[in-house]
């Protein structure tokens, strides 16, 4: 129901090159998909690759990455992570899991978000949108992301993995918000056992519905 309701849904960082997405991803921690899609043109003009980036000068990089916040750290780790991988993989994102997860800041649901969408390899992304919703449709307790990954993905065969995230994602950003979700205008209401938390009154929670991710 969630794929028929989100057809279109897809990661909303833009990017053209798996390390384009692997940076963005970076990036996108604590601020929007927008901003950061907002920022990213500029930055890889100037920074296409790992090595351009890793031989960046550290002042003109915060300026790019500035507008995103916390830029004195983001800027750090872009400079560790890129020449991380020009030292370990020839500039070149690696796309296996286990590579990822040793790269500077990056943690699973990075490693996820890069495997599903720029290689094809099946992953589950646990960002705060997929954890808080899976644990409202009872597919698990856990609240530690790796735990819950591993839960749901026992659930699913592991070729849905990277659409079933975007899916869950998608309704979250749009209609099962986290303060007051809209359970009225819910495709999937009537299997969820969380119904009520928010408005189930079908114009009211109508007008709390999305047609864009916020965040």
């Amino acid at each position: 129901m969630l794929a028929e309701t989100y057809p279109d849904a897809h990661c909303e960082l833009d990017f053209t090159t798996p390390f384009e997405l692997l940076v963005v991803t970076v990036l996108s921690a604590q601020t929007t998909d927008r901003r950061v899609n907002a920022a990213s043109p500029a930055l890889f003009a100037e920074y296409p690759d790992a090595t351009a980036m890793a031989a960046a000068e550290r002042a003109h990089l915060e300026q790019l990455v500035g507008p995103l916040g916390f830029f004195r750290a983001k800027t750090e780790s872009l400079l560790k992570l890129s020449a991380a991988l020009v030292e370990q993989h020839d500039g070149e994102v690696p796309g296996r899991l286990d590579d990822l997860v040793k790269l500077p800041g990056v943690g699973r649901k990075t490693a996820n978000v890069v495997l599903g969408n720029a290689f094809g390899v099946p992953g589950i992304t646990v960002d705060t949108h997929f954890g808080r919703l899976v644990r409202r449709f009872g597919w698990t307790d856990e609240t530690d992301p790796v735990k819950a990954e591993h839960a749901v993905g026992a659930l699913f065969e592991k070729r849905d993995w990277t659409m079933l995230s975007h899916h869950v994602i998608w309704h979250g950003r749009r209609r099962c918000h986290a303060k007051k979700p809209a359970c009225g205008a819910c495709p999937v209401a009537r299997w969820c056992p969380a119904y009520g938390e928010g408005p189930t009154d079908p114009e009211v929670a109508e007008k709390l519905v999305k047609t864009q991710g916020p965040a």
